[in-house]
């Protein structure tokens, strides 16, 4: 089943990187094509979009708890344990941004870099637009959970590396393909340190402010004992305008750090695992 999940996947990148005639909008217009996607976000994913030069990008990320107890603590609403990230990214060029974010899961400060690599053009001479994203994340928690050893701080650090496939077929359709390497240093025993995985995700316009979005994630690799990690499923509404996005969503992924979703992610697609979340983005230009 999961050889077939991958073939699925692949078989979208190498659609998504063919020439379509009938997606062009301007068959001799060779500028970069209008942004794919509303926000630099995808529910559980970073996408293609790297704001302008001189912009500072404000991220609140939020993850209620499962809704498996219904109505009695509001389908996880009100229930404990949810999870948030506050985040800043400053655009220091027009495709290169470096930011920060503090998660409550674990505490975890992270360190992150976007770089726009190659856009789109509208011509579709080069029909793929490729973005890079990397983080460093370090566990601030109490140091008795980590080994003792010379150098205790390494135990600390986790790293994830993804590139980011995305093309925009038309004025309603974009998609996106997110092949990842997540690395922590110091897992469980019978854990694997890092995870291989691949996501697809896109965006369908419903009208000029909102859209329909969805995002699934699989590991491509797994541990040999202990976590039997899960793959993630995601949809949900997207409202934005020229300064802000806000996405309302369902998924199974609670960690919002990437590396830690793909690493330790438990949570199945069903009742007991889902759960729902919001990003919000705000935008200022300096």
């Amino acid at each position: 089943m999961k050889s077939l999940k991958i073939a699925l996947l692949s078989c979208s990148l190498l659609f998504m990187t063919c020439y379509n005639t009938n997606a062009q909008e301007d068959n001799n217009d060779k500028r970069p094509v209008r942004a794919p996607f509303e926000s630099v976000v995808l529910i559980d994913n970073q996408t293609v979009i790297v704001p302008t030069a001189k912009t500072l990008e404000f991220d609140m990320i939020h993850r209620f708890g499962t809704i498996e107890n219904g109505k009695s603590d509001l389908y996880g609403l009100y229930a404990p344990g949810g999870n948030i990230r506050l985040g800043l990214t400053y655009s220091l060029k027009d495709n290169l941004a470096l930011g920060v974010g503090f998660t409550k899961l674990n505490k975890y400060v992270d360190f992150n870099l976007k770089y726009a690599i190659i856009q789109q053009t509208r011509d579709w001479s080069t029909p793929i637009s490729l973005t890079y994203f990397g983080n460093m994340a370090i566990d601030t928690r109490q140091k008795e959970l980590f080994e003792v050893s010379d150098n205790p701080g390494i135990h600390r650090l986790s790293s994830f590396n993804q590139l980011i496939v995305a093309t925009r077929f038309n004025r309603k359709l974009s998609l996106q393909v997110t092949p990842s390497f997540s690395y922590f240093n110091k897992v469980e025993l019978g854990m694997n340190n890092y995870i291989v995985g691949l996501g697809i995700g896109g965006r369908y316009k419903l009208s000029a402010q909102s859209s329909f979005i969805f995002d699934y994630n699989q590991q491509v690799t797994d541990h040999d004992e202990v976590v039997d990690v899960k793959p993630n499923l995601g949809f949900g509404w997207e409202i934005s305008t020229s300064t802000h996005q806000f996405q309302i969503f369902i998924s199974s992924f609670k960690g919002i750090l990437p590396q830690h979703n793909m690493v330790f992610n438990e949570n199945e697609f069903d009742k007991e695992g889902l759960l729902i979340g919001f990003n919000i983005t705000r935008l200022w230009n300096f």
